[in-house]
């Protein structure tokens, strides 16, 4: 796995994960998984953080995992390195002081320079395997905010800034469907899934993340830096 370390010291690990990864086990896919990497790269993070219970009734542990992003989704990851140092960052991403910032490709154009969305999501009537935010939303609905800044725009894509105020899952996707600007390549909430800008996969990159180290209380920030495929795209969109 080509898995880069960003920062590390004795309490946590900041790594960047590639697009096509899964972060640990999820009953469904056979892997590899980013747990995989740490439990080979990094054996003293095994037994760190919480078990997880599957839907299938599996119990699974992840050494270190404090927060996940999509499989298909590439850029930056936290990683505990002790106990202390896990629930120390889990307070912190209860509290939602934790700020994250992702780079994202959005099929049509965008009007407004930035904005907020604020709708709640809930399991989709149509599909229990999605999320919605829409009409389609049932069930127990979350509060879901977004933010957003228009970093470059055509009338074919948008480049975005998004900062997700609050952590439900596929939070960015949902919200970018219900606006009517799906994120490019987005198989899952993109009726017609367009391989624009020449990507062959979630066009959805975590690229930056605030937070109080755990040990020394110092504010951090790390970024983890755009992938080719941003790259390329970011001079296509003109």
């Amino acid at each position: 796995m080509d898995i880069h370390i960003l920062y590390e010291d004795d309490a946590l690990l900041l790594v960047h994960k590639p697009s096509g990864i899964a972060v640990h086990e999820d009953g469904r896919k056979a892997g590899p998984f980013l747990t995989d990497w740490v439990r080979a790269q990094r054996p003293e993070i095994v037994g760190v953080g919480e078990t997880m219970r599957l839907q299938n009734g599996t119990i699974i542990e992840r050494p270190g995992i404090v927060h996940r992003i999509d499989a298909e989704t590439s850029g930056i990851l936290l990683i505990a390195k002790t106990q202390e140092a896990f629930e120390h960052l889990k307070a912190q991403f209860q509290a939602r002081t934790i700020q994250k910032e992702y780079r994202a490709f959005v099929v049509g154009k965008i009007t407004k320079p930035f904005g907020t969305i604020d709708m709640p999501i809930g399991r989709s009537k149509k599909d229990f395997r999605r999320w919605s935010a829409g009409k389609d939303a049932g069930g127990t609905m979350r509060t879901a905010v977004t933010r957003f800044t228009v970093l470059r725009a055509t009338q074919e894509a948008t480049y975005l800034s998004l900062e997700p105020k609050t952590g439900r899952t596929h939070q960015l996707r949902v919200h970018a469907k219900a606006i009517g600007h799906p994120i490019v390549c987005d198989t899952r909430y993109n009726t017609k899934p367009e391989s624009m800008l020449g990507f062959t996969r979630l066009a959805l990159h975590a690229y930056g993340i605030t937070f109080v180290h755990p040990t020394t209380g110092a504010a951090m920030a790390c970024e983890a830096p755009l992938p080719e495929d941003f790259v390329r795209a970011e001079k296509l969109l003109v």
